[in-house]
């Protein structure tokens, strides 16, 4: 079953009464409504696209976080090819929160890092929601060394509410392996292309997406702190969760207006989860032509032009 937000509630009740014509036409062979349905398919597709061409950071925000958006276990099993996962970090524990390996992206060796929310309780609860301990951005940054070490392009995959903000987490060094990830990521003299494919949130995910090119689906986002979290700090309530949506400029065409990131993809109409294979190769599509642009340049060039991008954030679009 579909599931639908709660700005959808109109396209919800029309997908509603097609279903209950197409049960009733099921039922009675006598019965032709095969008009009436494509009539109402019509118009809710009309419902769905007036609604899409205009949503807010707010709405953004909830297609970003949609129980049915395709997360980085779907993306590795449809883009990678003999993928092999390497656990660990070498120090402390496994972090399933971030998954890393090595595989075929279209034919080339790759290592490739992301954040896996999980799909349903069993598996998000196994996945701690996404939200990495400090374990899983120091199993990140050895999986870059050996990337560097067998001159191997970078895929990271960014989808996380942002790192865990537990005791235990903050003890064992949460800030300092952010960090860490963070300077591993401007150091290493390989390609390194980051996706944006869901949330991201904090530190915990620019951990993941200090990155020559930055992509970001359509309705993914991108920001500092959560709206929840910045309407908490600011308004000592998380009902203005929508006005710091606003406030945030957190939407990719914000970002991409601010030169924050490099390319928006585009999601089919209604998000990635209404045609996930299509938002795939889409993605895909444009990882594969961002290496061969980076395949061009040097080890040290590369990383001086990913220290370069950062450095001048801040100059564009304000």
């Amino acid at each position: 079953m579909q599931n639908f937000l709660d700005f959808e509630k109109p396209i919800a009740e029309l997908a509603g009464k097609i279903e209950g014509l197409r049960h009733l036409s099921d039922s009675s062979s006598d019965v032709n409504i095969a008009e009436e349905v494509s009539k109402l398919e019509a118009k809710a597709d009309k419902l769905l696209r007036q609604t899409y061409a205009k949503l807010s950071p707010w709405q953004k925000t909830l297609v970003a976080r949609h129980p049915d958006r395709p997360h980085c276990k779907d993306y590795i099993e449809a883009l990678i090819e003999d993928y092999t996962p390497l656990a660990g970090d070498r120090a402390f524990a496994e972090d399933f929160a971030i998954l890393g390996g090595l595989g075929r992206f279209r034919g080339q060796s790759v290592v490739v890092i992301g954040q896996e929310k999980g799909a349903d309780m069993h598996s998000r609860v196994k996945h701690n929601f996404g939200m990495a301990r400090p374990e899983g951005y120091r199993k990140a940054q050895r999986l870059m060394d050996m990337a560097e070490r067998f001159d191997l392009p970078v895929i990271t995959l960014v989808d996380t509410a942002g790192a865990y903000p537990g005791v235990g987490a903050e003890e064992r060094g949460q800030s300092e392996a952010i960090a860490r990830s963070i300077e591993k990521c401007l150091a290493i003299k390989v390609p390194l292309v980051s996706a944006v494919i869901g949330e991201g949130g904090s530190g915990g995910a620019i951990a993941l997406a200090a990155a020559n090119t930055v992509l970001m689906l359509e309705h993914s986002i991108y920001s500092v702190i959560s709206p929840e979290g910045c309407a908490s700090i600011l308004w000592r309530s998380g009902d203005q969760a929508k006005e710091a949506a606003e406030a945030l400029k957190l939407t990719a065409q914000d970002l991409a207006t601010l030169g924050v990131i490099d390319e928006i993809i585009a999601e089919p109409m209604g998000g990635a989860h209404r045609a996930k294979d299509v938002c795939m190769t889409a993605l895909g599509d444009s990882i594969e032509k961002h290496l061969q642009e980076l395949s061009q340049f040097g080890g040290a060039e590369l990383r001086q032009k990913r220290r370069d991008k950062f450095l001048d954030m801040g100059q564009k679009g304000l």
